[in-house]
C-alpha cells in the first residue's frame, strides 16, 4: 500500500474510536506510518498514546475503526495469518518488561522458543548476537533483570524485541527514567539500529531530546484524534494548535532543538 507520494504505508489506521467506561479516549483517529521512518507519537497525559500502540499491535480491541498492517486488514486475518504478521514486529515496553525469573539470555530467547524451531546452541548464538547489537557486554547474558541498571534493562528488552529480526519496532517511552547521558546513548542506538537494519520505528515518547535527535516525523494526539503530523522542525516553526505551540515552542523545546532551528521558533 502506497500513498499519493509513493511512500509505502506499513501501518494504516482509519477511524479508530476507543472508550474505557464513559471516558472516550479518541474518536475517528487516523494515521499512516511509512516504511523506514522513525515516528514519534506525542500528546498530553491521558490522550491514549500507549493505548493506541496496544490497539495497533492487537493487545486491545478498538470500539470501531480499522487497522491495516503490511497492506492487510487485521479484521479479516485468520489466526495463522495474524500470527505471521506478529512475527514481523517487536515491542519494547516501559522499563523493558522482562521476565524477572529468567536471565537476560533466556528473556531474549522467549520469542525464539515460541515461534522458531531451533536447537539450543543456535538460539544461544542468536541471543548473544542481539546482546552485541544493543551494546550489552557478554557477561550481562546470565544476569537476572534485578541485577541490571535501568538502562541495561531497556537494552535487554530491546534485544528481545529484535529477536525475530522484525521489520517494525514499537517503543513505549524508551528513554523514560534514564539519566541524560543514558538517554542520549539510547537515542543514538535506536537511530543506528534503524539505519543498519532498515527498521520502521513507532515510538511513544515525551522526550524532546529524543524527538529532535532521532525522529523523522511526529504525530500529535489531541482532542481525541491526530491533529497534526510533520517533522519536528515543521511543528516547531509552524505550530497550528495551542498544545503544539506550548510543547514545541517553550523553553525546553528551544534547548532541545538544533541550533539552526531555534531562530525559527515563533
Amino acid at each position: 500500500m502506497t500513498d499519493q507520494s509513493g511512500r509505502e504505508v506499513i501501518i494504516s489506521v482509519r477511524g479508530l474510536a476507543k472508550s474505557f467506561g464513559t471516558h472516550q479516549i479518541w474518536d475517528s483517529l487516523s494515521l499512516d506510518v511509512y516504511r523506514g521512518e522513525i515516528l514519534a507519537i506525542v500528546g498530553g497525559s491521558g490522550q491514549g498514546k500507549s493505548v493506541l500502540m496496544r490497539v495497533i499491535t492487537g493487545l486491545l480491541k478498538p470500539d470501531k475503526g480499522d487497522v491495516g498492517l503490511f497492506g492487510q486488514d487485521t479484521k479479516t486475518l485468520s489466526p495463522d495469518a495474524r500470527l505471521d504478521i506478529e512475527k514481523r514486529w517487536g515491542i519494547l515496553f516501559q522499563d523493558g518488561a522482562l521476565f524477572s525469573a529468567l536471565t537476560v539470555l533466556q528473556n531474549i530467547q522467549v520469542p525464539m522458543r515460541e515461534h522458531l524451531d531451533l536447537p539450543q546452541p543456535m538460539m544461544d548464538d542468536l541471543a548473544f548476537l542481539k546482546l552485541t547489537m544493543v551494546g550489552l557486554p557478554p557477561e550481562a547474558a546470565h544476569k537476572l533483570p534485578s541485577e541490571l541498571s535501568g538502562g541495561m534493562r531497556k537494552r535487554a528488552g530491546l534485544a528481545r524485541a529484535l529477536a525475530l529480526d522484525p521489520e517494525i519496532v514499537f517503543l513505549d517511552e524508551p528513554t523514560a527514567g534514564l539519566d541524560p547521558i543514558g538517554a542520549s546513548d539510547f537515542d543514538h542506538l535506536i537511530r543506528k539500529l534503524q539505519q543498519t537494519l532498515g527498521l520502521t520505528v513507532y515510538m511513544v515518547t515525551h522526550d524532546l531530546d529524543t524527538i529532535f535527535t532521532v525522529c523523522d516525523r511526529v504525530a500529535v494526539l489531541a482532542e481525541k484524534k491526530i491533529v497534526r503530523t510533520g517533522s519536528p522542525g515543521e511543528l516547531q516553526s509552524q505550530p497550528n494548535h495551542p498544545w503544539i505551540k506550548e510543547y514545541f515552542c517553550g523553553e525546553r523545546a528551544r534547548a532541545a532543538s538544533p541550533p539552526d532551528q531555534r531562530r525559527l521558533i515563533v
